[in-house]
């Protein structure tokens, strides 16, 4: 075996092996891939093969779609079989929510390529006249899926990288990985050891013993699933054409022709079982090719709902169960990038429908690992979205859940009670008691809004009873004041004499020259893609401190600490836990504060964006005159301990200005109006700052820094892509992100978020169109649960484009 690759991929299931195919046909073929038994003998085996293109959100449908373009092709690009059967599917829908959801992803089918159609009952029937459609309303006809032998797939994509140059070592199995003081890793396998530029976690069931070698575990849960294959089925063998895999919510199946038999997939909704739940959930590592015994009595419920959606299987018999394992992240999406804190090393893992995703992985990883970034926003697929709180009892409930939840129509918003109070602002049963409804960011409890008298959200994609409460909310920081717990923000000291020259290195804005200034800067990958955004403040010449958003908290240290260059005096700490934050904001925040201090709040001694050490209530604060509301106000931000007071100390002052609470909804809504780009949907790896429309803060005239050329190159070339900003007519929904935007019946761009305006009440949105489509006079419409709406682009923020209120 060969002693040395740029490249080593551990794993040779279906993830493992796309990743290596997307590798080759990208030209690089100093890779290794090593599988400890035969290609395909984790998971990827006994896998069913179905190949869905409607999933949860824009992002994951074009994780799926290349392998519905590529698998139909493979076997004239390899000369290998995969028994690739295009079938399509039908999804049924039986509540107006479920046909919301079908109009949602039929935007997100015009703007991926695949072909999608909502049919009626009749229609359904027309296509499969041996379904019982009781209480069904709609289906949603996907014409491009398909489903085909998983080890064919494998092995075709296997045999297409190895002719293009790549190598495979099957049978060695890995028993050690070791970082090197060079940076490069130290693969020890059986059959001798390798020394890798990059090394790929893509051992599927395996994942975590494998990050185990390294020190670290994966929020993954291995979980039993079963699928039965039924005897012949005369309905089947009497037909010339194959039905379309039928994905039923009611029972919670998938049903599909097996060859002339049929077979049934079942997710079931209680009495899951953790695969290997006598080993802490982890396979033996000599494990192959493993199935458990069957357990026919905890699907029956299942089955039998089956059977009467599809009832010509009732008396086919069974011929065969498979009951084997497969791997569930805790949020659903694979793990798809760096492993934090582990330089050079990657994760292609946590896949629960690899064979629908390992093409596409493969695809978006390669160019990441490659070339810096991925054409596509890899945030919600990002490793580093989950920290140490992800303990057992995290993976096993949101394993499960996600288990649980494929034929679940997924409501914008929507919670589960499952692994909750992972991390909790120091507020949290204050807020609590006053009718906080909480959602979770990166385990942080965070209020969404605040009820009254118990009332719980009656979860839409339209407006619904939560609409008005956020409208007081909004309408409170417009006309008095409003607080508003951010605790959760990402927090990093950055610190030492090379602090500063190694913060203008690395962000394209330039560091405020004078102690208390506070700017917005960008980090940027080297071809200009936009990494990150962070407010900094300059506390002194060798010290800052930075914000981020909480959910890019450990990928943000990351990226920070693997800049720091050898030779540079930097220390970077994560204080998150640390101080706590409170937003005060609202025209009557600054005569609440200052009955608090004896600090001047007016504009001339404590001006906007600039950050000041205070005392309020006689409580030591680093107050930032800065928020994402665009009200006058400030973010505060005491030590942790000292949040419960500081609260305490303002509610009560705050009655007689019309205090009130706000959580993130409202401040959506807020931002919003202000034109406010969210990091995520406006800002991610897709686009640079000119297209996104952030060139204010790219200082090009600054010393070389991290993405400067590409960007200067952008701009001189010109650019293709805007994000443009935008309002609607009236609707009863709002922009989620994913929406198409039309000119005439061409899809031309894709919105990235929205929401209703209530200061100005009206709908807004952002979308990403053809730089042609920026222009002032560009006339658009946005695709809308089934409804074009007109749209009318807005050349500055709708709320307060002046900034006078910020300013006051």
């Amino acid at each position: 075996m060969q002693s040395h690759a740029r490249i080593v991929i551990v794993g040779g299931g279906i993830m493992g092996v796309g990743l290596l195919y997307h590798l080759a046909e990208a030209g690089e073929t100093d890779v290794l891939l090593i599988e400890k038994g035969e290609l395909t003998s984790g998971s990827t085996w006994h896998a069913a093969g179905q190949c869905p293109s409607l999933v949860g959100n824009y992002n994951l449908a074009k994780i799926h779609h290349p392998g519905n373009t590529l698998y139909p092709r493979l076997e004239a690009l390899t000369g290998q079989a995969v028994s690739w059967h295009g079938c399509g599917g039908i999804r049924l829908a039986r509540t107006r929510d479920d046909l919301d959801w079908f109009n949602y992803m039929q935007g997100i089918a015009d703007n991926v390529g695949f072909r999608m159609q909502i049919i009626g009952p009749d229609e359904i029937r027309s296509i499969v006249p041996y379904l019982e459609l009781d209480g069904v309303v709609a289906g949603a006809w996907t014409l491009d899926d398909g489903h085909a032998d998983p080890a064919g797939l494998t092995f075709a994509m296997a045999k297409g990288a190895t002719n293009m140059g790549t190598t495979i070592v099957r049978h060695n199995r890995v028993v050690d990985i070791n970082p090197t003081p060079s940076g490069e890793w130290e693969v020890v396998t059986e059959k001798g050891t390798v020394l890798a530029e990059m090394v790929v976690n893509a051992a599927g069931v395996f994942a975590r013993k494998v990050a185990q070698m390294v020190g670290m575990d994966l929020p993954i849960c291995n979980i039993e699933h079963h699928y039965l294959v039924t005897g012949t089925v005369p309905e089947f063998q009497a037909s010339d054409s194959e039905m379309p895999v039928i994905r039923d919510p009611y029972a919670h199946v998938y049903m599909r022709q097996e060859q002339k038999s049929g077979l049934i997939g079942v997710y079931e909704k209680s009495d899951l079982v953790e695969a290997w739940s006598a080993r802490g959930g982890l396979p033996d590592w000599t494990s192959d090719s493993e199935l458990f015994p069957e357990d026919l009595e905890r699907i029956y419920a299942h089955l039998e709902r089956a059977m009467q959606r599809l009832p010509l299987l009732e008396n086919a018999g069974i011929k065969r169960v498979v009951n084997g394992a497969i791997p569930h992240s805790a949020d659903g999406p694979p793990l798809l990038g760096p492993a934090g804190g582990l330089p050079n090393f990657w994760m292609a893992c946590g896949s629960s429908f690899g064979i629908a995703q390992g093409a596409g992985c493969g695809k978006y990883l390669a160019q990441w690992m490659l070339e810096g970034d991925s054409e596509i926003n890899m945030t919600a697929f990002d490793p580093r979205r989950f920290g140490p709180y992800t303990n057992e009892a995290y993976m096993k409930a949101k394993g499960f859940l996600d288990y649980q939840l494929p034929y679940t129509t997924p409501l914008p918003s929507e919670e589960f009670p499952v692994a909750r109070n992972c991390r909790l602002s120091p507020l949290h049963e204050r807020l609590e008691s006053q009718g906080a409804a909480f959602t979770q960011t990166n385990g942080w409890e965070r209020p969404k809004w605040f009820a009254i008298d118990g009332e719980q959200e009656q979860y839409s994609f339209r407006h619904n009873n939560v609409f008005n409460r956020v409208r007081e909310e909004c309408l409170a920081v417009r006309d008095r004041v409003g607080i508003q717990d951010m605790s959760a923000f990402a927090k990093f000291e950055v610190t030492g004499p090379d602090a500063e020259r190694f913060l203008n290195r690395v962000f394209a804005n330039r560091m405020a020259q004078r102690d208390g200034g506070i700017v917005l800067a960008h980090l940027l990958s080297a071809q200009g893609r936009i990494q990150a955004e962070m407010t900094i403040t300059r506390l002194a010449e060798d010290h800052f401190y930075l914000l981020s958003a909480a959910f890019s908290e450990f990928r943000d240290m990351d990226i920070l600490t693997q800049s720091v260059q050898a030779g540079e005096h930097v220390h970077i700490r994560n204080i998150t836990d640390d101080r706590g934050v409170l937003v005060v904001a609202g025209p009557q925040s600054r005569n609440l504060l200052q009955e608090l201090t004896d600090s001047s709040l007016d504009s001339d001694s404590f001006p906007w964006l600039n950050a000041r050490d205070i005392e309020i209530a006689n409580i030591p604060v680093r107050a930032l005159r800065v928020n994402y509301v665009g009200e006058l106000g400030w973010e505060l931000h005491p030590l942790s301990s000292d949040m419960g007071a500081l609260y305490d100390r303002i509610a009560d002052k705050g009655h007689k200005h019309g205090l009130s609470n706000y959580g993130l909804n409202a401040m959506n809504s807020l931002r919003m109006e202000k034109a406010y780009h969210g990091f995520g949907s406006e800002l991610t790896n897709e686009l640079t700052m000119p297209e996104a429309g952030i060139s204010r803060f790219f200082q090009g005239r600054k010393s070389d820094f991290v993405g400067k050329q590409a960007t200067l190159e952008l701009l001189e070339r010109g650019l293709e892509w805007r994000i443009v900003y935008f309002s609607m007519t009236q609707t009863d929904s709002d922009v989620r992100g994913g929406e198409p935007v039309f000119s005439g019946s061409d899809c031309i761009g894709v919105t990235t978020s929205g929401g209703w305006g209530h200061r100005c009440d009206t709908a807004l949105g952002f979308a990403y169109v053809p730089a042609a489509y920026a222009a002032p006079e560009s006339r658009f419409d946005v695709g809308l649960l089934g409804d074009r709406i007109e749209a009318q682009l807005l050349s500055e923020p709708l709320y307060d484009p002046e900034n006078n209120r910020l300013r006051a």
